[in-house]
């Protein structure tokens, strides 16, 4: 800004937006000290800097207000979780799968544990199986982003919607009507 800026050739933009050419830097610096501007380099690494002529506090609270915008529009995808017993009945498994199809509609991952406990452990492929329903109840909706894997005594796996929105409600509706 004004003194701090190296450049002895500028490309000098005024406060309408209108290009005023390649300027010394002294000569951008008497033209923004007329108008009581500031001059503020914009493209410091172009072959020839690019300074602009503004209000040095409005430009900047514009540019946060905009950062601030573009931080309010980006949607933060969260890891939702969801715990299933090894023996869950098929209608508390349709229950916890309604709510899982809602995080993953609303654009989250899903990470889904299935916890086995005591002598649960010597049937681990009755954890894989109820795994791969649940996945093949959501067909091609979903992205399996880590396959089922056991963790000590917790299989876990976590999904993803493939963008399939759609088809997701459709499922969730079949689901509701069966």
């Amino acid at each position: 800004m004004n003194h701090q800026i190296r450049a002895q050739q500028l490309r000098v933009i005024d406060e309408d937006g209108q290009q005023l050419g390649v300027l010394t830097k002294r000569e951008a610096l008497e033209l923004a000290a007329e108008r009581e501007l500031d001059l503020v380099e914009i493209s410091p690494n172009a072959d020839i800097p690019v300074a602009k002529i503004v209000d040095w506090g409005k430009y900047n609270y514009q540019k946060t207000k905009q950062l601030q915008k573009q931080k309010r529009n980006s949607k933060v995808s969260e890891l939702k979780q969801m715990r299933f017993g090894l023996k869950i009945g098929d209608h508390d498994l349709d229950v916890k799968l309604k709510k899982v199809t809602g995080f993953l509609e609303e654009g989250h991952k899903v990470k889904i544990t299935i916890f086995y406990r005591g002598r649960e452990m010597a049937h681990k492929d009755i954890g894989f199986k109820l795994a791969d329903r649940v996945i093949e109840r959501y067909g091609n909706t979903v992205v399996v982003d880590q396959a089922p894997q056991l963790n000590g005594k917790q299989l876990i796996f976590v999904l993803r919607s493939s963008g399939a929105k759609k088809e997701l409600k459709k499922d969730s509706e079949e689901n509701e009507d069966a």
